[in-house]
């Protein structure tokens, strides 16, 4: 993915060089697709971005005001909960196609003809 377009800003408001503000966008790109484990979501964006706010303001010396609602810690946790059922149901999918591509063999049972 392509850095943002407010990475210079964001580098300049907090006082860091435009390439450790590159370094710190990979950084987070990185984190934010395993968290979600996509890279094309608009969770894995918005995690992204709040993720690489987060690590400007710690290597700068200064603040950027963002405005984060009380309420928006149940909604990404509602969302983090579903993420990880979906994981759940994933897994033992992948656990029964496993299973079935077993049975398949030992009974000589080819697939549907494609």
């Amino acid at each position: 993915m392509k850095a943002p377009k407010i990475l210079p800003w964001v580098a300049h408001k907090t006082g860091i060089s435009e390439d450790l503000a590159l370094k710190l966008w990979r950084r987070a790109a990185g984190e934010a697709e395993e968290m979600t484990g996509r890279c094309d979501s608009s969770d894995y964006y918005r995690l992204a971005v709040e993720r690489f706010i987060d690590l400007s303001e710690a290597e700068g010396n200064s603040v950027l005001v963002r405005e984060t609602p009380g309420v928006n810690c149940v909604f990404w946790l509602w969302r983090h909960q579903s993420r990880m059922s979906s994981m759940h149901l994933l897994a033992v999918q992948n656990v029964t196609r496993l299973f079935q591509s077993g049975i398949n063999r030992m009974l000589h049972v080819q697939g549907p003809a494609v």
